[in-house]
């Protein structure tokens, strides 16, 4: 299968090539799933993206398989594991998002039914009011971590690029698009 540019490199790893042909620029339509996304984008931020791929499955396991309520609950017990957890990025800043960003997206659900139909409520914007809402929302979501949660959700185009097979799959699940 043909891949876009990057993965078309000898250095792209296999876990890449998976993300980029199963995940990336896809729609999703659970919750749980999405903030998983935001989490993994986040702690990103500085670090390579393979180093978060390979990482996702320890994610996973740490944040209570990305379930918002249980994550939003976390305290002071559920901060110090994952300071101590070698298999996550230890970083206090982007623990501390993630259990606010729970929380955050709870109160979400709460006033809209779902963290998606927030999403879909504000879609399309440009990049630049995704960015302002965002950071209006949420911790540790600069310009970058928006733009790439996204366009790994599919909220915005770029992922893939038109001669990618997989852009015409992507097609297929995005909502409309803006111009960005």
């Amino acid at each position: 299968m043909l891949y876009c540019d990057y993965c078309k490199q000898p250095e792209a790893k296999l876990v890449h090539q998976q993300y980029h042909s199963q995940t990336y620029g896809f729609r999703t339509v659970d919750d749980n799933e999405l903030f998983g996304r935001l989490i993994l984008e986040i702690n990103q931020a500085g670090l390579s993206w393979d180093t978060i791929l390979n990482k996702e499955q320890n994610f996973r396991d740490a944040y209570s398989n990305f379930d918002i309520d249980k994550v939003s609950n976390y305290g002071d017990k559920e901060r110090q594991r994952l300071l101590l957890d070698a298999g996550i990025v230890r970083n206090k800043l982007k623990i501390n998002a993630a259990i606010y960003n729970a929380q955050q997206i709870v109160i979400l659900k709460n006033e809209f039914g779902s963290f998606i139909r927030w999403l879909d409520m504000n879609h399309p914007l440009s990049i630049e009011e995704w960015v302002r809402l965002f950071k209006k929302t949420f911790k540790f979501v600069g310009g970058k971590v928006v733009s790439e949660f996204l366009m790994s959700t599919g909220y915005i185009p770029g992922a893939h690029n038109e001669n990618c097979p997989i852009f015409v799959e992507v097609l297929k699940t995005k909502p409309k698009w803006k111009e960005v």
